[in-house]
């Protein structure tokens, strides 16, 4: 695929470079052999899900919200289903719990989540639970628990029932089952969902004509966003994302309008690499913010997370090598590919910039 077909599906199509549902499911089986399932969500997302045409300036007060969310929990519940042994089971009651604060955000700029509880009691010798909510279009983690038992999370696929969980052997995933889990959404946070960071790859792709300057570049952008990842992650630093956001995008324009004014690498470059490095981890860790991390292996999932990332960003470069890989030496290509890829790059990104802003 030529990089300009790459640069028309990428088409500013969103203001948010990590809006992810930020749904979770807490599922407790009790000892008195009653469930309880909790549906986590961002309220406002919740709210707008049921009024598809309505904006983020469009949402109601946050007691309005709650009040009009909790009417609609039996049309929501209508889209959850609870199975045991491989039949579906009503649940016995459905409530709306709001959030406990009034606060429309939270660490990271994430709005404490709203829940729909579904609670009921479960069959008499049940061996295996599922869990199926068909208003995600991205993967989601369910974490089970029995009253006196360690945590198990599994990540679901949207609109699907999850695997068949046994009820009386629930157990946390494999530090390799945690490894492959995270490489993946590490991966496909680049590609096919990270569009400014896939973006940001392609503007210090086009300034180097030579592998070793690039690799400098990445080198550069690698270390710094692993830094703040860690650091953000941990609660050592971190800014909301209605800082990190328009600044991500305004480094995707910088980078771009920097290869319109010179065709040299200068040292210059790896410094600002390194600083918009720092900015786009803290993007990073509102991401895992939102996906959850297993607490037992927080490190792995980090590590493994971010290797994901890595491997998303080379396939990048390596797919934009292979692009232009017959016209890299000739005398016209970088006015006929560097300066115009350039042009479009900026524009995208300082589109986002103002959109990001705006949308505060």
């Amino acid at each position: 695929m030529a990089l300009p077909t790459v640069l028309a599906l990428l088409a500013p199509a969103t203001a948010a470079a990590h809006d992810v549902e930020n749904t979770h499911v807490l599922v407790v089986f009790e000892a008195d052999d009653t469930y309880r399932v909790d549906v986590l969500n961002d309220a406002d997302w919740l709210w707008l899900q049921v009024h598809p045409a309505a904006t983020a300036a469009d949402l109601p007060t946050v007691a309005a919200r709650n009040r009009q969310l909790a009417a609609l929990v039996p049309a929501f519940a209508t889209g959850m289903t609870v199975v045991f042994d491989g039949a579906a089971v009503p649940p016995d009651g459905v409530t709306y719990v709001p959030p406990p604060t009034e606060a429309r955000s939270g660490p990271w700029g994430l709005a404490e989540p709203g829940l729909i509880r579904l609670t009921g009691t479960v069959p008499a010798g049940a061996a295996t639970f599922q869990f199926g909510y068909d208003r995600i279009v991205d993967e989601y983690p369910m974490t089970v628990t029995r009253a006196a038992g360690a945590p198990a999370t599994r990540w679901l696929q949207p609109s699907q029932l999850s695997p068949a969980l046994a009820v009386a052997d629930l157990v946390p995933l494999t530090p390799l089952q945690v490894t492959v889990q995270y490489l993946g959404l590490g991966y496909t946070h680049i590609l096919p969902k990270g569009l400014d960071h896939i973006l940001f790859v392609l503007g210090l792709f086009l300034l180097s004509t030579k592998l070793r300057p690039l690799l400098f570049q990445v080198t550069a952008f690698t270390v710094a966003h692993t830094i703040t990842l860690a650091l953000t992650i941990y609660g050592v630093f971190a800014l909301p994302p209605v800082v990190v956001e328009p600044l991500i995008a305004l480094s995707i324009a910088y980078v771009a309008v920097e290869n319109l004014l010179t065709a040299d690498l200068k040292p210059s470059r790896i410094v600002l690499v390194f600083a918009f490095g720092l900015l786009h981890g803290m993007g990073f860790a509102g991401v895992l913010a939102d996906l959850g991390l297993p607490r037992g292996e927080l490190v792995t999932a980090l590590v493994t997370f971010n290797v994901g990332v890595e491997a998303g960003q080379l396939t990048v470069i390596g797919a934009a090598f292979a692009a232009v890989a017959a016209v890299r030496g000739r005398a016209w290509y970088r006015r006929r590919v560097v300066v115009p890829l350039s042009l479009g790059i900026a524009a995208v990104g300082l589109y986002w910039t103002v959109e990001r802003v705006l949308a505060v």
